[in-house]
């Protein structure tokens, strides 16, 4: 590796470190209000929870899950009634402490450098926190190496042709953390946000032609600040909204859109020399 590349890619990870500081004080920040409209009376961030938790369903039951960017637990919670193990991983402080007290298991880290063995989980999930982080390939790299052969990654995306954006972006932004001065907040604008093609994330080298699908995690109708309709789309039948955010008009228009990647199965072992002739005198 030449002086250059070494050069390129510490200036790389330093950005990435900035990044994941600047992530980490707004979700410090975030952690005591973060739940204000995520109370269970069907508002639009309920409506997310309820599909993102039906999506996973069909994945996780009876195995073992991580999330990561689990925040204070709401999803983690519900996947824990689902997979026989479920733990969270989060770069916050601040919201793993509200996780804790929900008596989840919960650890601090990175998505770029998971605190865990490789092929330690069945299914691996990430909603709303992989369009914070710097290097998506990587993260994507990370979680694949955690996953089991034949496992799942359950991954969510903000869509960049989504109504949902353009409404963001005619309105001013909220205030949505709890900074102790004005000069905290202006940072708050600096927290990465992105959004990624619509075909899907790049897929890890080990996944590489695995198995994988779309699925629309909100409902195009459910635009920012119009809670009174989503309230009314909440009320809905619950089959109507899965099959509406299973179809590709929901995927080209929705504000967040979950995709599901397949680990290879592993492959046989292959036999030695002499196996075969003992395999055929146990016959």
């Amino acid at each position: 590796m030449d002086v250059h590349t070494v050069k390129e890619r510490e200036g790389h990870n330093a950005s990435a470190s900035r990044e994941e500081d600047r992530a980490r004080r707004y979700y410090d920040a975030f952690a005591p209000t973060y739940e204000r409209h995520r109370d269970g009376k069907g508002r639009y961030h309920d409506l997310l929870d309820e599909l993102e938790v039906d999506l996973v369903a069909r994945h996780a039951r009876g195995g073992e899950l991580l999330e990561v960017g689990c925040g204070t637990g709401l999803l983690l919670r519900r996947f824990s009634r689902l997979a026989r193990r479920a733990i969270g991983v989060d770069l916050s402080p601040g919201m793993l402490a509200v996780a804790r007290q929900r008596g989840l298991t919960v650890v601090e880290g990175s998505v770029s450098q998971l605190p865990f063995e490789a092929a330690s989980f069945d299914v691996v999930v990430a909603f709303k926190t992989l369009p914070h982080v710097p290097d998506l390939r990587r993260a994507l790299s990370e979680m694949a190496r955690v996953v089991r052969p034949g496992g799942v990654l359950v991954v969510g995306l903000y869509n960049p042709r989504s109504l949902r954006r353009a409404v963001r972006a005619l309105l001013p932004r909220r205030r949505v953390a709890r900074y102790e001065n004005d000069e905290d907040h202006e940072k708050e604008r600096e927290v990465l946000c992105r959004y990624d093609r619509p075909s899907g994330p790049p897929p890890p080298r080990s996944l590489t032609g695995s198995k994988s699908s779309r699925r629309a995690a909100s409902a195009p109708w459910c635009l920012p600040r119009s809670s009174s309709r989503c309230r009314s789309s909440a009320r809905s039948s619950s089959t109507s909204r899965r099959a509406l955010a299973d179809t590709d008009l929901a995927a080209k228009h929705a504000g967040f859109v979950s995709y599901v990647l397949r680990a290879p199965p592993a492959r046989p072992r292959p036999l030695s020399v002499d196996e075969p002739a003992r395999a055929r005198s146990r016959v």
